[in-house]
């Protein structure tokens, strides 16, 4: 019996999560330099956005051209 494609554990089950945890937030934020610790309000943290990033993928096959 094989195992339902669902049940899989691994890498695989990975996705792109667009809401960011507090901590994620104030790490984005201190490496972009837009929070200050010492000064900065945690209860105040602005937006921070969350793109997934493609990396390559499948390329067209140029079309073949007669000489």
């Amino acid at each position: 019996m094989s195992i339902d494609n669902s049940l899989k554990s691994g890498s695989g089950l990975t996705k792109h999560r667009n809401v960011l945890t507090r901590s994620e937030r104030v790490a984005k934020l201190l490496s972009t330099g837009k929070f200050d610790i010492d000064s900065g309000n945690p209860t105040g943290l602005p937006k921070v956005g969350n793109r997934k990033v493609v990396t390559g993928g499948k390329t067209k096959k140029a079309a073949a051209t007669d000489e």
